[in-house]
This record gives structure tokens, C-alpha cells and sequence, in this order.
């Protein structure tokens, strides 16, 4: 018995909810809603804002739901106060975008237990409209974006409810008077998303938040990672231009990030006193490969193009990318971070090579290693120098070095372990020998190091898939690769990929490693086979590519080439200006043409009752608009005389008007309004009373 009273109370919400006044269930509707909107927010909100308003909504719900009152101004300041005072001791100050989104959030839960009034609930829809609008200031992404238009929905099915004063009106009858409206207003959207003009964004500040997951970052520390986890997050997407759309294979794709050359034995970092001192050389051969690329917001300013870019890259001027520049070492970087879907168009070279042809004194610091640090690793060095004979060129010594890596028993792993101590390369070359990309690259740059062969990191993405969907080529964070530089006598800096000694198939067939399914994917596993999985990432991510082209992408400079396919020579903001101003006067008076022309009509009968009431008017009988017609005949039977033929006939005229009005709709026939209409006219053409001028 214990157990079937939870499944009665349950039964038993249901008619409780229907039940309770209109009031309750337009609160509680509102609620949901609001949860709704601030779901996307708890990624981004501190623990505690999203913490206390989940309480204050369940607080607010609860007292609908019971009918109790809400509570007093004094326990709403208390709170407030609190808020303010989290929202300063989280983000030191009460302005800016994370701190502004906190304190809004909180105003809008708190405010929803001080709703007395309509002015309190214009006040809520309002800074839910606002707190709906500052999602988009962390993400655009497609499912926020269909997220936030069912929230719009919700917002403006409660608008429209609240104004609906009589009754209890059903909610789908505001979810479709809120379509309408969302509908009508669809039009302006278009010509405000299309000329109006585009600027920056104000806000996106680097972070890192790549630690532990396979990715790229500015440092690269080696040994102090126990396991990847393999982040399949799109990085960027590509889209080739070749004649005959024959594509580069996937081996020959190595996106270039940061070129790392200082080395302390167990972090990497970029050697900034050799990026300034050094100026780049690059030579190139062969025919360009152009194409278009898609990065995703990254909250860095390094763009990893296609190996290797002679000419500067094509980027929208009115993204809030600005320029971009190249470093010696070939890196592209841009002004501020990539916060957004950047749409980059470049052509880059397959075959190159870069570098001074000759030693050079800078050249040096791409020799030196810790003092005292792998020793082992050095001692190899020497040992395969010696091995090879002091006459051995750099290509034997690279060659040799490979050589040990394929058949030494060396694997490679997403879980290489963890070095507690600087010697990182001596535990891959004589202990583990495992490890990843990171490990198998600096183990081998620190060997070279070690025959005195200047050698050097260089981080970025290798390979991808091409999506069978839009032809885009998909390149993910898993994707993240590091390789070698090593300088050669008479060519410069050249790619050697080791880890291609130790995994043939991570470069040549491009075969990825893969972390454990988690419970989620082995459960999808059981019911859906891989191969349909595949096709619908790819649908997916096809889909989202265009929404990040055509809608997230859209930038100013593509406004301007709108313009110049309209017709306009040398457009500029103020053109745009112009046209949304062209086109919203012209939507203004489309508009106001259909209210003309589609306003009510009186029918038949109202316009036969205002007949009769301006001639009553001007007989000296008053009436009103809203008069019954019962009403009237009263009148003309009060003010004059009962005997006469006239007030008899107008009498019973008016009396069948008001049958007419209130019969059965089967009986409003034409032939009846017709009747009467002829027996007004008759009523008319009689001798009328001559009104008092008293």
C-alpha cells in the first residue's frame, strides 16, 4: 500500500495544476520559461548564481502553486544584497559582461517574487528578453540559436497572455497569436540582419582551458600528463578550390600553429627573442592550393593555415579579426583573439622550404638544452654521430635517429605516463618508450639537439575527414599533431614527423587513437550501428557549417559585396544605412496599406443599426454605440406618442432587429437582413417628429 501512494500523488498533479487559478498557472508558466532561457548560462555562470536561482524560481513556483503570499520587501533586499555582494567577490566588479550577465540573472529571479502587478510583469519580461539576448555573448552556435527562438516564443506566448485580461484563455491561443506576431516581425529581422551594420564584438579574452585534453596551446610540457582525452570538437573546416577538384591527401595536411623553440627541459615554449631578431625566408615551388577555411573560435590569435602561405591571407575586414601577419617562422597570427567562427580564403604551397640556407649565429639557440639534463639522450647523440662518422651529413643522422624509432619497440599511446623529473626524453628513448605526438617530437627535437643539429617544435593539426555532405574536409582537436623542424645545410628548416616512424597510420592512412566510449556512446553503440552514427555527424556538422558561413559569417564585407551586387559602385556603411532605412519605410507603409485594407467591417446588421441610430439622432432622439436595439425602441416609444404609426413601425422594426441579432446562426440569412433593410427604408420615407430646440 506504501508503494501505490507515490503513484496516486503523482495522478494527482495533473487535475491540481488545471485547477489552479488563472493567475498560478500564467506564474508558473513564466517560470518555465524563464528556466528555459537560463539553462545555456550555467556553462558559463559561477556554481553559486546558478545554484540560487534554482532556488529562488522553485521558491517562486512553490508559492504559486500553494497560493501563499509572496514574500516582503525586506527578505527581497536581503537577498539582493547578497547577490551583489557574490557577484563582486566572483568577478571583483559589478560591470562587464561576466559580471553584468551574473547580476541581470539574479534581478530576473529575484524579481519574479515581487510579482503584484502588470508593471511587475513587464519589468520580467523585459530583463528575460535581455538575459535571453546575453546567451549569444558566450556562443552562436546552431542549437543555442534554436534554443533561444523556442525561448522567444515562450516569452512573447506569456507577453501575449498577460494582456489577455478576461477569462482563462488557453495558452496555445497566445502560443498562436505569439506566431503571428513573431511572423510579422520576421520581415524586419531579415533587413536588420542583412544591412545593418556589422561591428566587433566587445568581449573574448584568451583562457586556457585546453589542459589535460588533446589540443594546441602556447606551452607544450611534456611528462606531466598522465592521459588525453581525445577532444573531437570541430577545430576548423576546409573547403578546397583545385582544378579538377582533385584534393591533397590527407597525409600531406599539416595546419601550422605555434613553432616552439625554447626548451627547459620539460616545457616548450616559443623563443620570442629569435622570432624578433630573424626574418622570414621563404621559397615555394609548384602550383598553390587555394582554399576556404572555417575556424572555430579558439580565444587565440594564431591562425592554423595550410602549410605553407606565401601571400597574405584574405580575411573579412569587418570580422573582428582585423589584419594578420607572419612570424620568421612562419606562423600566422592576428591582432586580437579568434572569438568567432573566422572565415579565412588563402592559398598555400605543398612544397617549400624556409629558413637560411647557411649556419647562421641564431641558429644556435636552437642547440641548447638544460645543463645536465638527459644525459642519456645526449650520450645516443654522440653514439649514432660516432656511429655514422664525422663526415655524415644531417640526412643520415635524420635517418638514423628514425630508423631507432621504427624498430626500438617504441608505441604510441594516449596514456604516456607521467616524469617526475626533467629527463623526459631519457624516460622515452630508454624507459617507457611511449608516448604521444608531444612526447615522440620533443624526445626526437632533444636527440638532435644532442648531435648538434639545430631542431625545433612545431604544433598544429594534421590530416582530416572530408564530409561526403557539403565536401568540406573536417579537421577536429583530436586532429592536434606536433612535428619537428630540423635545419639543413643548403635547404633550411624541413618537416620531419617522427611520430610517422613510431604509427605509419596516424600520418600515412591517417588513423586516429580513440579514447574509451563513455556510458552514453556505448548505449547509442548497442542500438544504432557506427556507420549511421558517422552519417548523421556529418549531416550535422554540414548543417552547422553553413548556419557558421552564412549566418555567424556574415560580415561586413559580405554586406558590401551584397551592396555591389545590387548595384551600388563603392559601397560603404552609409549606404547600408540608407537601404535598411529604405527598407524598413517600406515595410512600415506595406503594412500600414494591409491595416487599411484588412481592418473589420461592420456586416450587414451593424451597419443597418448605425443607420438607424444617426436618423434617431437627428429625430432628437440620443443613443449610444453600444444601445441594444430594445433599448432604442423603448426610447422612441418614452418620447413619443405610443399611438403613432410611426413609433409602432419602428418599434416592432427594432425589436426584429434584435431577434435577427441574438437567433440561431442558421436563421442570419441574407433574406432576412434583406427584410429588414427594405423596411427601414420604408420607416425612413415616413413623416418623422421635428426635434425640441429647447
Amino acid at each position: 500500500m506504501n508503494r501505490t501512494a507515490p503513484l496516486n500523488n503523482q495522478t494527482q498533479w495533473l487535475p491540481r495544476l488545471s485547477a489552479l487559478p488563472r493567475d498560478a498557472r500564467d506564474t508558473l508558466f513564466l517560470l518555465a520559461v524563464i528556466a528555459w532561457i537560463l539553462l545555456p548560462q550555467v556553462q558559463q555562470m559561477p556554481w553559486w548564481t546558478c545554484a540560487f536561482a534554482a532556488a529562488l524560481l522553485l521558491w517562486r513556483a512553490r508559492l504559486a502553486f500553494t497560493g501563499a503570499a509572496l514574500p516582503s520587501r525586506w527578505v527581497l533586499a536581503g537577498a539582493l544584497a547578497i547577490a551583489i555582494a557574490a557577484t563582486w567577490a566572483t568577478h571583483q566588479t559589478i560591470v562587464g559582461r561576466d559580471a553584468g550577465v551574473t547580476l541581470v540573472v539574479m534581478l530576473l529571479a529575484l524579481k519574479t517574487l515581487e510579482l503584484r502587478a502588470r508593471r511587475d510583469a513587464m519589468v520580467v519580461f523585459f530583463l528575460g528578453f535581455f538575459v535571453l539576448l546575453s546567451n549569444f555573448f558566450y556562443s552562436q552556435s546552431l542549437p543555442i540559436a534554436v534554443a533561444m527562438v523556442l525561448g522567444l516564443m515562450g516569452l512573447l506566448t506569456a507577453l501575449v497572455n498577460a494582456h489577455m485580461t478576461a477569462g482563462k484563455p488557453p495558452l496555445m491561443q497566445a502560443l498562436r497569436t505569439a506566431g503571428w506576431l513573431a511572423l510579422w516581425g520576421a520581415p524586419i529581422m531579415v533587413a536588420l540582419f542583412l544591412f545593418f551594420p556589422r561591428m566587433a564584438p566587445l568581449w573574448g579574452v584568451p583562457s586556457d582551458d585546453m589542459a589535460g585534453r588533446s589540443g594546441l596551446s602556447e606551452n607544450m610540457r611534456v611528462g606531466e600528463v598522465a592521459s588525453l582525452a581525445m577532444d573531437d570538437s570541430v577545430a576548423l573546416r576546409i573547403r578546397f578550390d583545385t582544378p579538377g577538384g582533385q584534393e591533397p591527401p590527407a597525409s600531406a595536411l599539416y595546419f601550422r600553429g605555434p613553432v616552439l623553440g625554447q626548451f627547459d627541459g620539460r616545457n616548450w615554449q616559443v623563443d620570442t627573442i629569435s622570432e624578433a631578431m630573424s626574418a622570414p625566408q621563404l621559397r615555394v615551388s609548384g602550383e598553390p592550393i587555394r582554399y576556404q577555411m572555417l575556424i572555430e573560435p579558439s580565444k587565440r590569435r594564431w591562425l592554423t593555415l595550410l602549410d605553407a602561405v606565401k601571400t597574405e591571407p584574405q580575411t573579412p575586414p569587418g570580422a573582428s579579426i582585423g589584419r594578420t601577419r607572419m612570424t620568421p617562422s612562419l606562423q600566422w597570427m592576428t591582432w586580437r583573439p579568434i572569438t568567432d567562427v573566422l572565415r579565412v580564403d588563402a592559398q598555400s604551397y605543398l612544397s617549400f622550404s624556409h629558413g637560411p640556407l647557411q649556419d647562421t649565429p641564431d641558429l644556435k639557440r636552437y642547440l641548447q638544452l638544460p645543463p645536465g639534463s638527459n644525459p642519456r639522450t645526449q650520450a645516443l647523440g654522440q653514439q649514432l654521430r660516432t656511429q655514422l662518422g664525422a663526415d655524415a651529413d644531417t640526412g643520415a643522422l635524420i635517418a638514423a635517429a628514425l630508423q631507432r624509432l621504427k624498430v626500438g619497440g617504441y608505441t604510441y599511446t594516449l596514456e604516456p605516463g607521467v616524469v617526475d623529473n626533467i629527463h623526459t626524453a631519457d624516460d622515452f628513448w630508454f624507459d617507457s618508450k611511449q608516448g604521444f605526438c608531444e612526447h615522440i617530437a620533443s624526445a626526437f627535437a632533444v636527440l638532435m639537439r644532442g648531435m648538434g643539429v639545430p631542431a625545433r617544435i612545431v604544433t598544429g593539426y594534421q590530416g582530416g575527414d572530408r564530409n561526403s555532405v557539403d565536401g568540406y574536409w573536417t579537421v577536429r582537436n583530436s586532429d592536434a599533431h606536433a612535428w619537428t623542424e630540423v635545419w639543413i645545410a643548403g635547404q633550411g628548416w624541413t618537416r620531419v614527423d617522427p611520430t610517422g616512424a613510431v604509427s605509419p597510420n596516424r600520418v600515412g592512412m591517417f588513423q586516429r587513437l580513440s579514447a574509451p566510449p563513455g556510458a552514453f556512446a556505448s548505449a547509442m553503440g548497442n542500438f544504432v550501428n557506427t556507420g549511421t552514427l558517422e552519417k548523421l555527424r556529418a549531416v550535422w556538422e554540414a548543417v552547422n557549417g553553413r548556419w557558421n558561413q552564412w549566418v555567424i559569417n556574415y560580415t561586413q564585407s559580405r554586406q558590401l559585396n551584397l551592396l555591389q551586387n545590387l548595384g551600388f559602385e563603392s559601397p560603404s556603411w552609409t549606404d547600408l544605412l540608407r537601404l535598411l532605412a529604405g527598407c524598413l519605410s517600406s515595410l512600415a507603409l506595406l503594412w500600414l496599406v494591409w491595416a487599411r485594407f484588412t481592418r473589420p467591417q461592420r456586416d450587414g446588421w451593424s451597419q443597418l443599426m448605425h443607420s438607424a441610430q444617426q436618423r434617431l439622432q437627428r429625430a432628437g432622439i440620443e443613443s449610444h454605440v453600444s444601445d441594444s436595439a430594445r433599448s432604442l425602441a423603448r426610447s422612441v416609444q418614452n418620447q413619443w406618442s405610443a399611438n403613432s404609426a410611426l413609433t409602432a413601425t419602428l418599434s416592432d422594426w427594432l425589436l426584429d432587429m434584435e431577434r435577427l441579432r441574438y437567433a440561431a446562426p442558421s436563421k442570419l440569412d441574407t433574406s432576412a437582413l434583406k427584410t429588414l433593410r427594405q423596411r427601414w427604408q420604408a420607416i425612413k420615407r415616413q413623416s418623422w417628429p421635428t426635434p425640441s430646440k429647447n
